[in-house]
């Protein structure tokens, strides 16, 4: 994602040697060296800062409940899964995610089969970091059917063309999840039928690594291109504005949401003459198996957007 303005985006220390790509995720801001090996963060993951043994037992607990309350599939009914993750600290995410998760649990009946994780958020909310995201896909596959169901999964952040999805949390860590893996934790989880929503600069980047025949991905900007309206004050991004908030509450095929988005996105950068962040889709041959009898069960009421939009700025 890129931020509107320059001055709202400073990376941590350790964020700064880690992740940092030849774009520094800010529109006008200091260009900072990539690191010399940028590869080594698709091993590491992330790192975490020195906490203390009772935050860790507090993000244990509240992950631990979250998922604990998940209810398993039902036999002969194709249930969808939803997890949804902002993994970076910055309000804007936290508010999509919350938002995302009420959005997509609703389209897709997932009520009791939802999840949101939210770097930076507290209270209630599981932390969004990358080893949450792990362990929550994998619970995921623990209940359900994975010839039969679907995981529904939307990740909200900055992102880069180096590293991927981006993970920052002031009070917890830094690191990124990159496209290989991200397939990784999918493919070892043993997931195949999957809707996946990336939402981040330079987020094209994951489609060659997740798509499948049995697979849709949707992503916010093209592998080379910056997405835009992540200012922490902003309640949405450009792109989750577009596509959650608006197309996705309309009980209206996936594929027509993908283009009322698209075209929305295109709009709003057209009359601030942005660099078109060219959002894509990959649809796999057999989805309609799984996502058929989804979008016939979706709801037939459209919701009210809620929330005011980066794009009336």
């Amino acid at each position: 994602m890129k931020q509107q303005n320059a001055g709202n985006f400073s990376w941590l220390t350790l964020a700064l040697v880690l992740l940092v790509p030849s774009s520094a995720g800010s529109r006008t801001g200091p260009v900072v060296a990539p690191p010399a090996q940028p590869q080594i963060m698709a091993n590491v993951g992330w790192v975490g800062f020195n906490r203390s043994p009772k935050s860790l037992l507090a993000d244990h607990r509240r992950l631990t409940r979250a998922l604990t309350a998940m209810k398993p599939q039902r036999k002969g009914i194709v249930d969808a899964y939803v997890v949804v993750a902002a993994l970076d600290g910055d309000a804007v995410f936290g508010h999509e995610a919350r938002e995302a998760g009420r959005v997509l649990t609703r389209r897709f009946g997932a009520e009791g089969r939802s999840i949101v994780l939210a770097a930076g958020e507290g209270g209630d909310v599981p932390a969004g970091s990358p080893s949450s995201f792990a362990i929550a896909l994998a619970r995921v596959a623990e209940l359900m059917d994975r010839r039969e169901d679907v995981l529904v999964v939307f990740t909200t952040s900055h992102g880069s063309a180096a590293n991927g999805l981006a993970y920052r949390d002031r009070a917890r860590g830094a690191g990124a999840i990159s496209p290989q893996r991200y397939a990784t934790l999918l493919d070892d989880a043993g997931i195949a039928n999957r809707l996946i929503i990336v939402s981040a600069c330079f987020s094209g980047i994951f489609l060659p690594k997740l798509e499948s025949a049995s697979s849709v991905v949707i992503s916010a900007a093209a592998a080379d291109r910056s997405s835009f309206g992540c200012d922490p004050g902003n309640e949405w991004t450009y792109f989750g504005d577009a596509l959650i908030n608006r197309a996705l509450r309309k009980p209206q095929p996936l594929a027509a949401a993908f283009r009322e988005a698209s075209a929305s996105v295109a709009g709003w950068e057209g009359a601030r003459k942005f660099e078109p962040s060219n959002p894509q889709i990959s649809v796999g041959k057999n989805v309609q198996r799984w996502l058929a009898p989804l979008e016939k069960a979706m709801p037939k009421i459209a919701t009210a957007p809620v929330g005011r939009s980066p794009a009336s700025k």
